[in-house]
C-alpha cells in the first residue's frame, strides 16, 4: 500500500474573494500612478516639440495701420496757407510721434482738418509707411491736400465781422 506524505497542513487553500478584494483595493493607486505617468510623459514630448517648430519656424509679426485724426483751430487774423502750414507741422509731429510709440506700425494715416469760424473741413492727409518717412520724413512729400477746404473754410475771408451792406429802402414820392 502506498502511504501518502501530503500533510493537509501545510497545503494552502486558494481564496478568490481575499485576492480580489486586495486587487481592488491596489487598483486606484496603479491607476493614478499610470495617469500621473502618461501626463507627464505627454509634457516631456510636447514641450521639445514645441521649442523645436518655434526654433524652425517662428510666429509672423501682426503688423497694422495707425489712423490719427486731429483737429487745428484756426488763430485770429490767420489766413488759409499760415493755417495749412500749421496743419502739415501738426501731421509731422504724429506721424512721428506714431512711429515712434510703437514698434508694430508699418504705415500711418492721419487726416487734419481746421476749425475756422465754426467751419471745419479737412485740410491735408498724411499717408505713409515705415521706410518712407524713415529715409523722407518730410510731410509735404506724402501729404494730399483737399483742394475744396479753402473755400469750405471761407479762409478768403479773414475779416472776424461780416460785411453787412445797407440799402435804403425806396420811398414813394408823388
Amino acid at each position: 500500500m502506498r502511504r501518502s506524505c501530503v500533510d493537509k497542513t501545510s497545503v494552502i487553500p486558494f481564496q478568490l474573494p481575499s485576492l480580489l478584494k486586495a486587487l481592488i483595493q491596489v487598483m486606484p493607486l496603479i491607476d493614478k500612478k499610470i495617469r500621473i505617468g502618461s501626463a507627464l510623459f505627454l509634457l516631456s514630448a510636447g514641450v521639445p516639440l514645441w521649442f523645436v517648430t518655434e526654433a524652425i519656424s517662428p510666429q509672423l509679426v501682426q503688423a497694422y495701420t495707425a489712423r490719427v485724426d486731429l483737429c487745428v483751430d484756426s488763430l485770429p487774423e490767420e489766413n488759409y496757407e499760415t493755417s495749412l502750414r500749421r496743419a502739415e507741422a501738426a501731421a509731422r509731429a504724429a506721424a512721428q510721434r506714431s512711429f515712434d510709440q510703437d514698434i508694430l506700425v508699418t504705415d500711418v494715416s492721419i487726416i487734419v482738418s481746421v476749425q475756422n469760424q465754426g467751419a471745419i473741413a479737412p485740410v491735408l492727409e498724411l499717408a505713409v509707411d515705415r521706410s518712407q518717412w524713415r529715409t523722407r520724413p518730410d510731410p509735404q512729400r506724402w501729404v494730399t491736400y483737399f483742394k475744396s477746404a479753402k473755400s469750405l473754410l471761407f479762409a478768403g475771408n479773414n475779416s472776424s465781422t461780416p460785411t453787412i451792406s445797407t440799402v435804403k429802402p425806396r420811398t414813394n414820392d408823388k
